[in-house]
């Protein structure tokens, strides 16, 4: 019996129809139960972490810049400006979206940041531009060696409000928090000395404790002591609605807020496959820098010589270019990774990533892309969703697939369960990421 499912492109569902007999897990972000959104935001504003509330943070203000993030992520910024407006709306403030090294939102996408206050504030909307080194102001090194230049208009502002969204990054472990200064609004120069550590196999999904990336980003925030700072931070469900909130403290109400998102987007898998579909759904489907994060994840969900299959309509093209020059001009994934180890450009993180999943499993793509560029970076390209689904069936046989609908956020995490009889109960030790083993009664089972 044939089974259809819809699988996200772009702002639409496209439906294929498979066999029963083909089907493994359909894995989303956990189901979360989630409370009214204003109510949330309004108890994280007035409850902030190792600060004062928000009123008393913006009543003594002269000159804010809120920081907010750009179209690549769905922070819900519109939803948090509408509710705080009243308390903004004749303080002296500016809005500096910290792009990072991405390039600056159309205005389209400037629509969807700020909503229905968008024309309200557009002359106070800049965009940060990491490669204009005059708007850059040198603010120390960290201890890893990063220099931190930081646009001026951050550091020339008596406070500061950060508008972001906790969830898992491959290679930070989550994004938030110092996100926003580094790579926010820092100089490429910075980034790129930052993102080399994320070559390191301990920078990773889920992982902030031995991180590199993470803990160079915390220590390179720490020259910016003394700016008033205020975070405000949110969790989204897998509907994107507002599930958890915190603010305060740049560094602290990002730990207050990562449990929240581990229980949303760390997902446990029963086995991994041999076929893995990993969509890029709308907005992280930008582009092919931002969809590689598909790729990353559903590798975690792939058995070896699997095939990982990345559903992203790339709408606005490759985004940066370098990572895509780079494999192009490689014949092989390890000549990739030892161009790297000779020379080591910002975007060739991205490279490196792509280069090590497909030296060990193949990566077929279904996007708006040309099929030439594609072949060129070890994507084997395909038309249609459907044509990419009953070609892997045919040479992997009677494989399940596993579908990874989210897997620009949502981290698999395989369940290793240990299971030994004793004389009245059987006990399971069930391996939680980022938590501790511990033993759970059940009760007698057959033997596994």
């Amino acid at each position: 019996m044939k089974i259809r499912i819809g699988i996200p492109y772009g702002r639409e569902n496209i439906y294929i129809q498979i066999e029963e007999k083909h089907i493994g897990e359909i894995i989303y972000p956990n189901d979360v139960t989630t409370g009214d959104e204003e109510t949330t935001l309004k108890h994280a504003l007035e409850n902030p972490v190792q600060s004062s509330t928000f009123d008393d943070f913006i009543n003594n203000a002269g000159d804010i810049i809120f920081l907010v993030n750009d179209a690549t992520r769905p922070t819900p910024t519109a939803k948090i400006l509408k509710l705080i407006h009243h308390q903004i709306k004749d303080k002296k403030i500016k809005f500096l979206i910290a792009t990072g090294m991405h390039r600056a939102p159309t205005e389209e996408e400037k629509f969807e940041i700020f909503g229905e206050l968008y024309n309200e504030f557009r002359d106070r909307i800049f965009s940060h531009d990491s490669k204009k080194d005059e708007d850059m102001v040198y603010l120390g090194a960290s201890k890893n060696g990063t220099e931190m230049f930081v646009n001026k208009m951050a550091v020339d502002a008596q406070k500061i409000v950060i508008i972001g969204s906790v969830e898992p990054h491959y290679f930070a472990g989550y994004t938030g928090g110092r996100k926003s200064f580094l790579p926010g609004i820092a100089s490429y120069k910075t980034i790129e000395q930052n993102h080399k550590l994320a070559l390191k196999t301990s920078a990773k999904a889920l992982s902030l404790t031995g991180n590199p990336v993470h803990e160079d980003m915390e220590d390179a925030i720490q020259t910016i002591k003394g700016k008033e700072i205020f975070a405000i931070m949110t969790v989204l469900d897998r509907y994107e609605r507002i599930y958890a909130a915190t603010a305060g403290d740049i560094t602290e109400s990002l730990k207050a807020a990562i449990d929240k998102a581990h229980r949303v987007f760390s997902v446990e898998i029963k086995e991994k496959a041999d076929i893995v579909v990993a969509v890029a759904p709308y907005p992280m489907d930008i582009d092919l820098y931002q969809s590689q994060k598909a790729l990353d994840n559903g590798k975690l969900a792939l058995n070896d010589n699997g095939i990982l299959i990345m559903i992203s309509k790339c709408r606005m093209g490759i985004g940066s270019e370098t990572f895509v020059k780079l494999l192009s001009s490689c014949r092989t994934p390890q000549d990739t990774l030892d161009k790297i180890d000779k020379e080591f450009k910002l975007g060739y993180h991205k490279a490196a990533k792509m280069a090590e999943i497909a030296r060990w499993a193949q990566m077929w793509a279904v996007t708006s892309l040309d099929d030439d560029l594609l072949n060129s970076i070890f994507l084997k390209p395909f038309k249609t969703i459907q044509e990419a689904i009953n070609t892997a069936i045919a040479e992997k046989g009677d494989e399940k697939i596993l579908f990874l609908m989210n897997a620009s956020l949502t981290v698999p995490k395989l369940r290793r369960t240990l299971v030994y009889r004793s004389r009245k109960s059987v006990y399971s030790t069930i391996w939680e990421p980022r938590l501790h083993w511990r033993n759970i009664e059940m009760p007698i089972l057959t033997k596994t």
